[in-house]
């Protein structure tokens, strides 16, 4: 009767666990055996709450956002640096071309400006900078760079 009670809450809690991942697919890892991104230095950066600093790296897009229409257009999502970490892409799509096959589950490198925050930072600068006094930022997705 002990081991039955033992292996009846192990099984609620795998069983709860299944459902949780269910309604919140987000936290899902990928299909593919390969790690969610490699970027060390945004863990780093997020860890040392760094701001303004260049940074590239990659993740999956767990969320797209509507875009930002007020003063200069963004197109906005949320990548999935790895399974405790987030950042917020801000993709100027006045100055670089918008992503327009974008979906969740693609994985999308990344050059630009890391601004720290609590939620896991902010990611922008992903464009060319047309006045030449920041450094050019891009992304890549299916390997396409939009500048």
């Amino acid at each position: 009767m002990k081991y039955l009670k033992k292996f009846l809450i192990v099984l609620l809690v795998v069983v709860a666990f299944y459902i949780f991942l269910k309604e919140n697919p987000s936290v899902n890892l990928p299909d593919s055996g390969k790690p969610i991104g490699n970027s060390q230095s945004v863990t780093e950066a997020f860890r040392e709450r760094l701001s303004n600093i260049q940074i590239r790296g990659s993740g999956i897009v767990s969320r797209i956002l509507s875009d930002d229409n007020y003063g200069n257009r963004h197109q906005r999502f949320i990548v999935r640096i790895s399974q405790s970490l987030t950042v917020f892409v801000a993709h100027n799509i006045d100055l670089a071309q918008r992503i327009n096959n974008l979906k969740r589950g693609d994985e999308v490198e990344f050059y630009g400006e890391y601004e720290w925050n609590s939620k896991g930072g902010v990611i922008h600068w992903t464009h060319h900078d047309p006045n030449g006094r920041h450094k050019s930022g891009w992304l890549k997705h299916r390997g396409r760079v939009y500048r």
